[in-house]
């Protein structure tokens, strides 16, 4: 009896250890995630660091280590410093999901057809799946500021920038941010665009949630 219940001591500590290790190395090999939540701010994220900041911080809590993450964004030029576009900050690839499941071996398959960025695998890092079209609510929109290459995404018109002052406000009035579609739904062709789908009714939290998404990022680990 006594050796019975050693060994299925020992076998259950063995299935704990297996499971741990398991969790363990999906969260070091997950380097793609989308935000679990946003600035709570509207598009005002700090910045380009504070974006990244806001990454760093949810992949660590999550258990990731000893990675770089950056949110994917494009910032305009300002104040004597060039543009920036989401692709170049990103790193080179592969990226893989919080589940192991590789999103995109490169910077140029991402921004193909081939990209495996979908409802089903866009995940949190907690292992999450973001609401989408016929969810309530439905928060599929993306913060990127950026065209369908990863480049910045041009104003249009009344809107004066594409970035809401280069993540900065959080202020109705002549700004937007450009979002794609987590689970690239919608009308029209532009909705199945995961990074360029349209821009936001404006950049306070109300006006994200307004369009369809609640200041959420795509971050992905450049190492």
């Amino acid at each position: 009896m006594i050796k019975w219940m050693s060994a299925a001591f020992v076998l259950a500590t063995t299935l704990v250890v297996m499971v741990s290790f398991d969790v363990s190395a999906q969260q070091n090999q997950m380097s793609f995630f989308v935000s679990s939540v946003g600035s709570g701010n509207g598009a005002n994220l700090g910045g380009l660091a504070g974006a990244d900041k806001i990454c760093q911080n949810l992949a660590t809590a999550a258990g990731s280590r000893g990675k770089t993450w950056h949110a994917y964004l494009s910032a305009a030029a300002a104040n004597g410093q060039p543009a920036v576009n989401a692709k170049d900050r990103i790193g080179s690839g592969p990226w893989y999901n919080q589940k192991g499941v590789m999103i995109a071996k490169s910077v140029a398959d991402l921004h193909s057809d081939s990209n495996n960025i979908k409802k089903d695998t866009a995940l949190t890092e907690k292992g999450g799946i973001v609401n989408g079209v016929g969810d309530t609510p439905n928060q599929h929109d993306i913060l990127t500021g950026s065209q369908a290459d990863g480049t910045l995404q041009p104003p249009t018109p009344p809107n004066t920038d594409a970035t809401c002052g280069n993540w900065t406000s959080a202020t109705d009035g002549m700004g937007a941010a450009q979002l794609g579609h987590v689970d690239r739904m919608g009308r029209g062709a532009a909705a199945a665009s995961w990074n360029s789908s349209h821009p936001s009714r404006g950049c306070s939290q109300q006006n994200l949630v307004a369009t369809g998404g609640n200041g959420y990022l795509y971050c992905f680990a450049t190492n």
